[in-house]
């Protein structure tokens, strides 16, 4: 990931001409919508050469198969909706970050989320796209606003930031229960627990 927490550029992709990021973005769009309406088992690269307006041998080109395509499109997805805010404030880019991530998946992405999971149980080529384009980027994302935090003496820097992490568990832990009504209590719990780390 970026130092501005954008997407990296996908380790999946095979060397080529640069992209159009026109196509690029036609591409991820196509694939979002199909992801959503067909789901990603029934999702073909023709279909999404089809809607897209790419050939499959552009698309080849970009990415190695549909799975890496679904990750980006998912990933370019949740970044829209949990981006690094950088409001000045870590326990302010916390919570953005933690209410986007729960807003992102209580959703119909959170549906897309459980295939790519579900796939990637069977599939060790899916399972190590999520771990290194979703996953990681996540925890480095978390990292970097834990870091600025420290830097600007909001966040102690004695505290371990990966013993601190366990502390966010329990609001996304919501994540898959979809308990929407929960949300607000749990989410002024990432409060607290944050006003203790400063």
């Amino acid at each position: 990931m970026a130092a501005n927490g954008s997407p990296a550029a996908p380790t999946g992709t095979r060397p080529g001409r640069p992209r159009s990021e026109e196509s690029r973005a036609a591409v991820l769009r196509a694939t979002s919508e199909l992801l959503h309406e067909v789901g990603l088992r029934a999702m073909t690269t023709e279909q999404i050469a089809s809607r897209s307006g790419a050939s499959k041998a552009t698309i080849y080109k970009w990415w190695t198969n549909k799975y890496s395509v679904a990750v980006d499109a998912f990933l370019s997805e949740m970044m829209a909706e949990s981006a690094d805010p950088d409001t000045g404030s870590a326990q302010a880019d916390f919570r953005s970050v933690l209410r986007g991530l729960i807003h992102f998946y209580a959703g119909p992405s959170g549906r897309v989320f459980a295939q790519l999971i579900g796939e990637g149980q069977s599939d060790p080529l899916v399972r190590v796209e999520l771990r290194e384009r979703l996953v990681e980027p996540r925890r480095q994302l978390m990292r970097t606003i834990w870091d600025r935090g420290v830097a600007r003496c909001e966040l102690r820097a004695d505290v371990d930031p990966d013993a601190a992490k366990l502390q966010w568990r329990l609001p996304l832990d919501l994540l898959a229960e979809r308990e929407l009504g929960a949300d607000q209590h749990r989410l002024h719990a990432i409060d607290g627990q944050l006003l203790l780390l400063t």
